[in-house]
């Protein structure tokens, strides 16, 4: 009995199993709806069929058409008299109808001789018209009539009850025959520029996403980032002072450009000239010191550092300024060149609309190095009551600024009220919550700032990287216009945080023994990363920029159907106008640029593993 009883638990256990998974499925049938019913209806199978004859009959080539017509008289209603027959012509395509005169909704038959064997030919009735060009066909047969051997036709047809008339109405036969030689349809050269299109919206795509992705995909690898740490103290004012950098930044590199925009004519006077003179007395300030001052050397070199990046922002927004109007100029008179002209703006405006960002950004980071060179001698000489309370009031401010962002940032999106209203509490709370962590936490403790910066880094691609480049699409058709340049921004976007995620993965399984052997020769960060870092990793990346591109081409037929230009978008548009012929050149075009992507970048994945 004791034998037999686990045989028959694992059979009851089994067969539960089996119920399990049988009611798993048949609740997941049920929620998909699947029903094999539908597909069985001949109205379905007969659209189905229509659908797959279109697709397997692409619209590649096209003949000129000479439109033949050949008219019967009649005259509906019938009034007694029939109308008079006109002779034919020797040797020209002749109609003849069993009745001239008939009554509407009637049933007559067309008769066709002197037609061509084999050619389709298209019945209509035309209503009575004063001129030639109001004329309106109106189609009688449901399908086109095909001639015999001997260029005869003979069909019924049934007259139109709603086209009423006491003068002349015609019967009408039409052929279209070709004539001339084959060339491309009208479709085959749509697709040829929009795949063009496709082809270089995902190429300009992954080159913005890749000068992005690689410097993002050093702070977010693990590897790199647990070897950064700074204690309590110093990081707390680091939180303090980076975001005032890169307000700081973004407000004086706004006012130099308007020096730049001034030089050339384009902007209006910047004002505040005194606040150019600032770098320069600091300069003067910093010579009038001891030289052999380290600290005032330090700050000389700094104010330097300052002069020569105004200077740089100065003559590149003027730059930006003069190619922006140079290249309207271009643009206008190049003619079919005129893309040269387009490119100059486009590269002039992507520097003028750019420093503003770029000096939010170099403020943000650039102030942090001469603090901490200012910190590191002080804080060791600092008794321990003093370190405390500076960390206590630098992790208040820190506080309070970072939370007062993220309630900035949160009014944006949900307009809770006046700004000036709503950061007031979040602030406090913050200043409150970091300020008790400095209670609590020693200043001289080193904290892992390289780790903080590698969690945000991998929290924000990851959260990009979840939302697809459809939706982001979208987006972007509401903000710059429905287009290719909402497709680049999207699958821009997109590559960003892909790439970041697999160049930052790619980062983080290196081999440490370079690292470690350039470390041991006394090289700084930096350093290490271009000598130990770089050379490994070079191959791979290549290979992943050609593997994303091969992805962008197939991403933007998707991102097509949500205005993102592109062959998508001119597939979307034939789908939906029921043009199957016409989108089977699309995906004809579509299946041979990915299959040849994909064949190149394996060949040159191949060269450079």
């Amino acid at each position: 009995m004791n034998k037999s009883s686990p045989s028959f638990l694992r059979i009851l256990g089994r067969i539960a199993l089996v119920v399990a998974i049988i009611i798993v499925y048949a609740f997941g049938l049920q929620v998909t709806k699947v029903d094999l019913e539908k597909p069985q209806e001949a109205k379905r199978q007969e659209q189905l069929t229509n659908i797959l004859r279109g697709l397997a009959h692409p619209d590649l080539i096209s003949y000129e058409i000479d439109r033949l017509t050949v008219d019967a008289p009649i005259i509906v209603p019938c009034t007694g008299t029939p109308p008079p027959i006109p002779p034919a012509e020797a040797g020209q395509p002749t109609i003849s109808l069993s009745s001239y005169c008939a009554q509407p909704g009637e049933k007559i038959t067309v008769t066709g001789t002197g037609f061509g064997p084999g050619e389709d030919v298209f019945i209509f009735f035309v209503p009575f018209a004063p001129t030639v060009k109001d004329e309106v066909e109106l189609k009688l047969a449901s399908n086109t009539v095909t001639t015999n051997s001997d260029g005869t036709f003979s069909e019924e047809v049934t007259l139109k009850s709603d086209r009423l008339s006491e003068n002349v109405q015609k019967i009408r036969a039409v052929v279209n025959r070709r004539v001339g030689a084959p060339q491309p349809s009208e479709a085959l050269k749509q697709t040829w520029e929009k795949i063009i299109e496709t082809v270089f919206l995902a190429f300009i795509a992954t080159t913005f996403g890749v000068i992005l992705a690689v410097p993002i995909s050093f702070l977010a690898a693990r590897n790199l980032m647990l070897q950064v740490t700074s204690n309590f103290t110093r990081f707390m004012a680091s939180l303090v002072i980076m975001p005032i950098g890169g307000y700081l930044g973004y407000l004086i590199v706004v006012k130099l450009a308007a020096v730049g925009a001034q030089l050339v004519g384009a902007g209006p006077p910047p004002g505040e000239t005194a606040l150019w003179a600032l770098p320069l007395v600091g300069l003067a300030v910093a010579q009038a010191a001891s030289s052999s001052n380290t600290f005032w050397k330090t700050i000389q070199r700094w104010v330097l550092a300052i002069i020569i990046a105004a200077v740089a922002v100065v003559l590149l927004s003027a730059l930006g300024q003069l190619g922006r109007q140079t290249g309207l100029t271009l643009k206008q008179t190049l003619g079919a060149w005129s893309f040269f002209g387009n490119f100059l703006l486009i590269f002039s405006d992507a520097i003028v609309l750019g420093l503003p960002a770029l000096g939010a950004f170099v403020g943000l980071f650039s102030l942090n190095p001469p603090m901490n060179r200012i910190l590191e001698p002080l804080l060791p000489k600092l008794p321990r009551l003093t370190k405390r309370i500076l960390a206590f009031v630098l992790a208040a401010l820190a506080g309070a600024i970072l939370f007062g962002l993220i309630a900035a940032t949160l009014n944006w999106f949900y307009e809770f009220g006046e700004l000036s209203q709503v950061i007031v509490w979040p602030a406090i709370i913050g200043a409150v919550l970091l300020a008790v962590l400095a209670l609590v936490i020693d200043p001289d403790r080193e904290i892992p700032t390289g780790m903080f910066v590698y969690y945000v880094l991998r929290t924000i691609m990851n959260t990009f990287r979840s939302i697809e480049p459809l939706v982001m699409v979208v987006a972007f058709a509401v903000w710059v216009g429905i287009g290719p340049f909402a497709g680049v921004m999207a699958l821009g976007l997109h590559t960003i945080v892909a790439l970041g995620k697999l160049y930052s993965e790619q980062v983080e399984n290196i081999s440490t023994g370079p690292i470690e052997a350039i470390t041991a020769t006394g090289a700084n960060r930096l350093q290490t990363i271009i000598y130990a870092v770089i050379p490994q990793i070079v191959p791979p990346y290549i290979a992943f920029t050609l593997y994303r591109w091969d992805i962008n081409v197939r991403m933007s037929t998707i991102i097509g159907f949500g205005g993102g230009g592109g062959i998508g978008f001119l597939l979307s548009q034939n789908i939906n106008l029921l043009k199957y012929r016409q989108a089977s050149v699309n995906m004809i075009a579509i299946a041979i640029v990915v299959a040849s992507l994909d064949y190149l970048s394996a060949k040159v994945r191949e060269k450079i593993t």
